[in-house]
């Protein structure tokens, strides 16, 4: 029986090239099958939403209606939590809240690659937003025809919410983070309650109307399908172009 072959020790260790490894690592995103075209269906279902609440007659009355009836009945503990949310899941404060985030999971967990996509998938959200309140165009709930109104705000940038489709965003990118792990199904109802809570707070609010959070969960949702379609197909490529350096702390052992 023959021995194992002699190791040559002059010859020198093999170290894996950065950008090997950083590959190697890539986080690949939950994909819809046909993301395309579900992506492209759900952003023509937001703009015929909001053409709709702005052509048919007496819709925004009637949305109206609600916001009016919710400012008639305010409650100090319900206020304060709306308050809290429109602070917090604005854009300053929730910016921060996911740059924090991400900058934890690049340095301290050590994935440059995953704190980008989860920067990328949070943010959609607002992107989205903003995209289709230029679009729409429909403007806020009078403020002067609410009983109580907590946070005054007029102009056209009403549909649909920035709030909720950053929520809904985060809700998202946080259950892609917990995807695989024992708490992938707590994260899974906790973001969508977190969107859901969310959603009642604009309207407890008087800042939008029904119509408005609703068509959020829908341009959030294609936000996020045309982003990880893109991600998945486009950032491999990304990644093997960026300078090793980027990658020390996320392939360091």
């Amino acid at each position: 029986m023959t021995g194992p072959a002699p190791v040559d020790r002059t010859a020198p260790h093999h170290v894996p090239d950065a950008h090997t490894a950083a590959g190697s690592r890539f986080w690949a995103l939950p994909q819809a099958r046909h993301w395309l075209l579900v992506g492209v269906l759900l952003c023509a279902a937001v703009i015929a939403l909001g053409l709709a609440v702005q052509l048919v007659p007496g819709e925004t009355p009637a949305e109206l209606g609600v916001d009016q009836d919710l400012s008639q009945h305010h409650a100090a503990v319900l206020t304060a939590i709306a308050m809290g949310i429109n602070l917090i899941f604005g854009p300053v404060a929730g910016l921060a809240v996911v740059g924090v985030a991400a900058l934890y999971i690049w340095l301290v967990r050590r994935d440059l690659v995953k704190a980008v996509g989860f920067g990328l998938v949070a943010c959609s959200g607002w992107v989205a937003s903003e995209a289709f309140k230029l679009i729409i165009g429909r403007q806020r709930p009078n403020p002067a025809l609410l009983f109580d109104p907590l946070a005054p705000e007029t102009g056209s940038n009403s549909f649909p919410s920035g709030h909720v489709s950053f929520a809904v965003a985060l809700a998202f990118a946080l259950y892609f983070l917990a995807r695989g792990t024992r708490w992938s199904k707590v994260i899974a109802v906790a973001g969508a309650a977190m969107a859901l809570i969310v959603a009642w707070s604009r309207i407890y609010v008087g800042v939008h109307y029904p119509t408005d959070v609703a068509a959020s969960f829908l341009a959030a949702t294609a936000a996020v399908v045309l982003l990880t379609g893109l991600w998945n197909r486009f950032a491999p490529r990304i990644v093997d172009r960026l300078p090793a350096a980027l990658f020390a702390r996320s392939i360091r052992r």
